[in-house]
């Protein structure tokens, strides 16, 4: 069994919870109440995605060569 990478974004909505992007899947996105459920919705949501791509014979990204850092600017 091979190992897929993904990066997920998180943002915490004004109305509580949390909306999950999967930048590496486009349309990939979820919600969570908490932020162990939107993990663990990212989690559900990708594995649907990646098991689709593979039905469909598509290529299936993954985020293992994706390095990310963060900068912070005063301003």
């Amino acid at each position: 069994m091979s190992q897929l990478t993904y990066r997920i974004l998180m943002t915490r909505e004004p109305e509580g919870g949390f909306t999950v992007n999967v930048p590496a899947l486009p349309g990939c996105v979820t919600f969570g109440e908490t932020i162990e459920h939107a993990m663990a919705m990212a989690k559900e949501a990708i594995e649907l995605y990646v098991e689709t791509l593979q039905a469909e014979g598509e290529p299936v990204p993954d985020d293992s060569q994706t390095f990310e850092y963060s900068l912070v600017l005063a301003s």
